[in-house]
């Protein structure tokens, strides 16, 4: 992180850029973590701060092109000599940045679990409907035992992570906060049902052929949207770092 952010009296001077920043054009509000420990390479020497949209010195570059998920935009945000209060400070204290960002991942990883589960659902209907109505050799496509086993991985790979969220979940509400265990439950559902949907999401383009492949096709434009999920709120090697780190300290 090369955001800093520096003491100026009763305030706080911020420089530097974020990149792919969801919603930024459109945000009414940042949260910024910037470093306010000259020279920290550790995450000791990061804070947050609350920084209104229209602050003088914040701009916002132009929305990025991507691969897919079109519907979620974002952009570059850029800070030249932003000037906020001292009581901006996230927690009232310099460097508790990244506990306040922990203390969010959670619930977001969870959510892109939650919303790869239902994309997969997504996919897997519209994929039972083609197969149905498509005749290949004079047959609907769903007659054949190698579609249907196709089918039968992604139903399975859809309830199983289903499922793996609901208990991550329960232990969520239960624990009030995420901690110990139920992180490495959440980081393992994030994990497992990202990198599902990608495979339900191959899966769904090769049932419907060349039909899959060609825009317009839903199907294509989640296969486009699917790969993100696997980069994004922690991508999944860091998932499985996550989970292996708690394994083996106990």
């Amino acid at each position: 992180m090369r955001t800093h952010a520096r003491r100026e009296g009763d305030d706080f001077v911020i420089n530097g850029a974020k990149r792919y920043i969801s919603n930024a054009r459109q945000a009414q509000v940042f949260i910024v973590m910037a470093r306010t420990e000259p020279g920290s390479r550790d995450a000791a020497g990061i804070s947050a701060f609350i920084v209104p949209a229209g602050t003088p010195g914040l701009t916002c570059g132009p929305t990025d092109r991507k691969m897919g998920q079109d519907g979620a935009e974002t952009a570059e945000v850029f800070f030249d000599n932003v000037r906020v209060p001292a009581s901006a400070l996230i927690g009232g204290r310099e460097g508790g940045g990244f506990k306040t960002a922990m203390r969010g991942i959670n619930y977001a990883r969870l959510h892109v679990a939650v919303t790869c589960v239902g994309q997969a659902r997504r996919l897997l209907d519209e994929t039972v409907a083609y197969v149905k109505q498509r005749q290949q050799f004079g047959q609907p496509l769903a007659e054949f035992q190698l579609v249907q086993a196709h089918l039968a991985d992604s139903r399975a790979d859809v309830q199983a992570a289903r499922s793996m969220i609901l208990e991550a979940a329960r232990a969520f509400d239960t624990d009030g906060e995420a901690k110990g265990e139920t992180i490495t439950d959440i980081a393992c559902c994030k994990l497992f049902s990202s990198e599902m949907l990608g495979r339900v999401a191959d899966r769904a383009v090769q049932l419907h052929g060349g039909a899959g492949y060609m825009r317009g096709m839903v199907v294509e434009q989640l296969f486009r949207d699917a790969r993100l999920f696997r980069i994004f709120e922690g991508a999944s090697d860091i998932q499985r770092l996550v989970i292996g780190r708690s394994m083996v300290r106990g």
